[in-house]
């Protein structure tokens, strides 16, 4: 034993020299974090990147007001790519993760087991840290390829994205709000960069994704060739948005990707998630470091997404109670009053 404590001394002590550390690392308190977020293409994996990054602050960092890391002190976090919000929550509950972001959506049928968790035990090990952005469903095709509305899909080869995405979920509730099911289409279930590769190579006729914009792989698509955003709107939407308050009408910009033409759509918020068995104390300071000033600068420059990431917004449609560490910080900073 004696062997194994000195031999991971000085592993931690060559890992402190290669990153410009000091102190001795293995006399202070590690704690690890988990964020679960989505595929390498999407949204959710670099701004938990940003997010990890703001809230870690390794032993022997230099201090906050000296330039160093004002996350987390001992707080190593790490982004980890998955299959999404279903896959998210499933690994909080689990206790898998420490943490993840997942849809609003997704996240409340989890933790209530109703909607399209109707049968599976209720996660009501759910916790709320934060709402992050708003999320708009794309539904992507070449620009000539005649698929103007939802129901131009019929018979066609559309990706759903992976079982386990938030995508898979709302993709199937939007074709259901326009009177169709996965049986009306031949359904793929490709993620990311495989999608938009298979629709440029003729494999798949559309695509779905549920993500911020603008999302990396669309933006690699349509520099490479000529899509559309097939517009979600209409009766469709209306019912959709009317049964599920989750949804809201909104619409992607002209311009967000290259030379494609502004659309209708529906969107859904994303927020961060944890369990109800974290620390409060750690639950806290991870609440205070995301909205600490450096945090901020981190965001705006870091991502596209980042600005609009914001403490005036952060409890902005949360269906699930906050955990106890985030519920003390947002009082103290006076956005929660009741």
């Amino acid at each position: 034993m004696k062997n194994i404590t000195t031999n991971l001394k000085g592993l931690l002590a060559g890992v402190v020299a290669m990153v410009g550390l000091s102190g001795p690392v293995w006399a202070q308190d590690i704690d690890f974090f988990t964020i679960g977020t989505g595929g390498t293409a999407y949204t959710y994996y670099p701004v938990g990147g940003v997010i990890a990054n703001a809230i870690s602050r390794p032993p022997g960092s230099r201090e906050c007001d000296a330039g160093g890391s004002c996350g987390v002190e001992g707080l190593i976090a790490t982004a980890v790519s998955s299959r999404g919000s279903v896959d998210n929550v499933n690994a909080i509950a689990s206790g898998l993760r420490n943490s993840g972001f997942a849809q609003s959506d997704v996240a409340y049928w989890a933790y209530t087991g109703t909607g399209t968790m109707e049968g599976q035990e209720p996660s009501t090990n759910l916790r709320s840290i934060a709402a992050l952005f708003e999320e708009h469903v794309h539904l992507v095709a070449l620009a000539d390829s005649g698929i103007n509305s939802i129901s131009d899909l019929r018979g066609r080869r559309v990706s759903l994205d992976e079982p386990g995405s938030g995508t898979y979920v709302d993709a199937q509730l939007i074709l259901e709000a326009n009177g169709m099911s996965v049986d009306d289409i031949t359904p793929e279930t490709l993620k990311g960069g495989a999608a938009s590769e298979a629709l440029r190579n003729g494999k798949i006729d559309a695509f779905f994704i549920v993500a911020g914009y603008p999302t990396g792989a669309l933006v690699e698509l349509a520099s490479a060739t000529e899509i559309m955003m097939v517009p979600i709107d209409g009766a469709g939407a209306d019912a959709l948005t009317e049964k599920y308050g989750f949804f809201s009408q909104s619409i992607i910009p002209d311009g967000t990707y290259e030379n494609v033409v502004a659309a209708p759509t529906v969107a859904v918020g994303a927020q961060w998630f944890t369990s109800s068995v974290e620390d409060e104390e750690l639950i806290y300071n991870i609440t205070r470091a995301l909205w600490n000033e450096n945090t901020r600068t981190l965001l705006d420059v870091s991502h596209a997404k980042g600005p609009s990431i914001n403490l005036d917004t952060a409890l902005s449609g949360l269906a699930i109670p906050l955990h106890p560490g985030a519920e003390r910080f947002y009082r103290e900073v006076g956005i929660l009053n009741n």
